[in-house]
């Protein structure tokens, strides 16, 4: 399989780790530019106009947020990439509208979004491995995007045509909501009176352990709690404690009812799982 040559036009925390996995794979890295140069870190990091490095590149990723996607890739067209390159966006949620005027020009666009939270990129070439990657576009840049996820020991996953907000909004919901579930899950235990370190280390082990479940079992076998148990006084108890906390009764709910659906495929008795949905 020939690997691409990339040039990485972005320089946040996605984009740097990217760059990092991609040269730790052996993937040709051209250059990676953002707004502010930084020479010393470990993958080199220009700033100003795009270099003419990026003419070297098969694959120019723009890795910017969604409301810079537009203005970058015309960056990306003024600089004139190389003849047969292809275009892709490491964002998920938008398709931009300045493709279309890269695909008037013959230019082949489309994405490769990493389905994994970036936030450290000393990070990112480790986790790239065995995630996934939401790739589409047109051949060209499909088969691109997906060359550089195999390069980086990643599974491709095709974006939906017309779909793509319904897409990311499930991503969204799997990365970013884990964070806001071990908050509000701390401020919980907090109103009952324990302490924040307290409530912050306990919840945050809680959230990890049950997410590690998940490696090697689904959501169903994984579940535990009251609801699997059928503990229906556990859940009206709950209830009451909550009716304080209107905002964090309104998730506890809501998140009840899917634990509940979930537990139906197992051995819990219906007539028991009734009487939890009753109380919601």
């Amino acid at each position: 399989m020939i690997v691409p040559r990339v040039f990485v036009l972005g320089a946040g925390r996605a984009g740097r780790g990217l760059a990092l996995a991609f040269q730790r794979a052996g993937v040709p890295l051209v250059g990676l530019h953002g707004r502010r140069s930084a020479p010393e870190w470990v993958v080199p990091v220009t700033a100003g106009p795009v270099p003419a490095a990026m003419r070297m590149a098969d694959v120019v990723l723009i890795a910017v947020r969604d409301a810079q996607l537009d203005e970058a890739i015309r960056e990306v067209l003024d600089a004139g990439p190389a003849a047969g390159a292809v275009v892709l966006q490491a964002s998920g949620g938008t398709e931009p509208g300045a493709y279309r005027v890269a695909r008037a020009q013959g230019i082949p666009c489309g994405s490769f979004h990493p389905l994994l939270p970036l936030a450290d990129p000393n990070l990112a070439a480790e986790r790239l491995q065995g995630a996934y990657v939401g790739i589409d576009g047109e051949p060209a840049a499909r088969t691109a995007a997906a060359r550089l996820a195999g390069a980086l020991g990643a599974h491709i996953l095709e974006i939906p045509p017309g779909h793509r907000a319904l897409y990311h909004a499930g991503a969204v919901i799997a990365s970013n909501f884990v964070g806001v579930l071990l908050v509000l899950a701390s401020q919980t235990m907090q109103a009952a009176g324990v302490p924040p370190d307290a409530s912050r280390g306990a919840t945050r082990a809680l959230l990890l352990a049950a997410a590690e479940n998940l490696r090697t079992d689904d959501a169903a076998h994984a579940l535990t709690g009251p609801v699997v148990r059928g503990d229906v006084h556990t859940v009206r108890a709950h209830l009451q404690a909550l009716s304080a906390h209107p905002e964090i009764a309104e998730v506890y709910r809501t998140l009840t009812r899917r634990a509940v659906a979930l537990a139906r495929a197992g051995s819990t008795p219906g007539e028991t799982l009734d009487a939890i949905e009753a109380l919601l």
